[in-house]
């Protein structure tokens, strides 16, 4: 064990698409102290040569920054520690979310473009016309999707003058927001991301776990601008001793997805976990095998974590579908149609009402994702009558989170062959009993709820505690590991398929509506 080991806690943090926190955990991988604050998210209509809208989503790399140092501080400060109690630094990230940077100083040379955003639409249509899509599909395990940061990094190439140059001639860095605080928490001495990052980018060969030069020549994006592939624990340099008072060891990096599935246990094939955030994203372990799914679903690596003897990672594979709107169709309500003060709010009007009443809710407001992948679906709610109130309304926004996320969990059963027993759930809308009981219901299997909730961060926390051999095992955060509530279904079978039915109905008159409107002159 080294020094750093000696020390007491582990600090982690967790940078999310519309807020930073920072959390400190012990021994028991229980958390001591957190802070959060909320950051900038710039929207925006954005218009193709077609007309259609892209919605453009951008962050300033800096207001990231800014809040994810903040809150560390305000964590430590909060537990009473400094960072000579600190063993390890880990960090959980939005993925995908796509930021390039000058080498020299440090400053990003454009807005950070988000996960969420559109704006490469048109990209991926040229690429799709090339007849490259099965190549990058068997080769990422992804799809050709604005989502995903290779076409995000074209779109700044072909949009800002003299990039490219300064982007081969070595000028300018790349990384998802994880390589980001990276390079500012080591003061520019380490440029690196892991394995689960880097394959969110297009140009990362999931089979041969490293960059792609074919996938590079493909999307003619330099090599001269993406950082090291490196495990999930492990390290990956310290934090310059201005920043908290003295080095401390970064020691974990992982994607916020595969980070939650890490900390919830998903370690064997069938085991799954369901993350609620402003999307929801749900894993499902197929083992030490890359399922191809026919489901329209990713092929994806876990965390990759070192034996304890200090052997290479071994290869551990997960399908994934990523819901786009989740709790930020919780935030629309609150913000865009203001039914609600706060977003805790939601519980308690949707619990008003028995059900919704045959209002519906498809939550398509940056396209659909899994398993659709229609980036022309708009979102829509149907069945309004003069009985609907805001009761409703509510109700059914929980019902399309849950049936949503069920949409996800019944193909990856049919891509694996292997039955889903239950479920695992984590984040922010997993304090909410009502969307729980609606996601059993839906799905007909137990929700396990975990004691430790933000799983995200524990996961986090524990590959920098095994990346230093604060944590040597698995047995050693059972205890955060445990469940604090289970949900059974109660509804039955065919009211079940009933609801599913017409769910899928809805999601088909939503399909295309950006396209239909142009074509329609609306």
């Amino acid at each position: 064990m080294n020094t750093s080991a000696a020390r007491g806690w582990i600090l982690a943090l967790d940078q999310g698409t519309t807020s930073s926190r920072a959390i400190v955990f012990d021994r028991a991988g229980r958390p001591a102290a957190m802070a959060q604050e909320e950051f900038p998210q710039h929207t925006r209509p954005g218009a193709s040569s077609d007309g259609v809208d892209l919605g453009i989503v951008e962050h300033d790399p800096e207001d990231i920054w800014r809040t994810q140092v903040s809150c560390a501080r305000r964590a430590l400060a909060a537990a009473g520690l400094t960072a000579r109690d600190v063993a390890a630094v880990g960090i959980a990230n939005q993925r995908e979310t796509t930021i390039l940077w000058d080498r020299r100083s440090g400053r990003p040379v454009a807005p950070a473009i988000v996960w969420q955003s559109r704006v490469s639409t048109p990209i991926c249509a040229r690429f799709r016309v090339r007849g490259v899509e099965a190549e990058i599909r068997r080769r990422t395990g992804l799809l050709l999707d604005p989502y995903f940061s290779a076409t995000k990094i074209v779109h700044l190439l072909e949009t800002i003058p003299g990039l490219r140059d300064r982007c081969v001639a070595g000028d300018v860095a790349f990384g998802t927001v994880d390589s980001f605080l990276l390079w500012r928490l080591t003061g520019g001495r380490v440029h690196a991301t892991d394995v689960t990052n880097a394959s969110r980018t297009l140009l990362f060969d999931i089979h041969r776990m490293a960059w792609s030069d074919e996938l590079l020549r493909i999307f003619d994006v330099p090599a001269a601008i993406l950082p090291e592939v490196r495990p999930s624990s492990g390290p990956f340099g310290e934090t310059v001793a201005e920043l908290f008072g003295e080095p401390i060891p970064i020691a974990g990096c992982a994607g916020d997805q595969q980070a939650a599935a890490f900390g919830q246990g998903v370690l064997a094939a069938g085991d799954a976990k369901n993350t609620y955030g402003t999307g929801a994203f749900l894993l499902f372990s197929t083992g030490d095998h890359v399922v191809e799914s026919g489901n329209g679903l990713l092929a994806t690596p876990a965390c990759a974590v070192p034996g304890p003897d200090g052997k290479a990672p071994e290869r551990h594979y997960c399908l994934e579908g990523s819901v786009f709107v989740a709790g930020a169709l919780v935030g629309w309500l609150r913000d865009g149609l203001g039914i609600i003060e706060h977003s805790a709010d939601i519980g308690h009007l949707a619990a008003s009402v028995a059900d919704a009443a045959g209002v519906m809710i498809v939550p398509a407001l940056t396209g659909l994702g899994a398993p659709h992948w229609d980036p022309h679906a708009r979102g829509t709610i149907l069945g309004l009558s003069r009985g609907t109130h805001r009761g409703h309304i509510a109700r059914a926004a929980l019902d399309a989170i849950a049936l949503s996320v069920a949409d996800v969990a019944d193909c990856m059963q049919r891509d694996s062959g292997v039955s889903l027993q239950r479920l695992r759930v984590d984040g922010g809308a997993s304090a909410n009993d009502l969307l729980l009981q609606i996601q059993a219901d839906v799905l007909g299997i137990p929700i396990d709820r975990p004691v430790v909730a933000e799983t995200t961060a524990l996961g986090a926390a524990l590959l920098a505690g095994r990346g230093v051999g604060f944590f040597t095992g698995d047995g050693d955060v059972a205890e955060a590991r445990r469940v604090e509530r289970t949900f059974a279904p109660r509804i039955e079978a065919a009211a079940r398929h009933r609801l599913k039915d017409r769910w899928q109905d809805a999601v088909s008159r939503s399909r295309g509506w950006a396209v239909a409107g142009q074509v329609a002159g609306r």
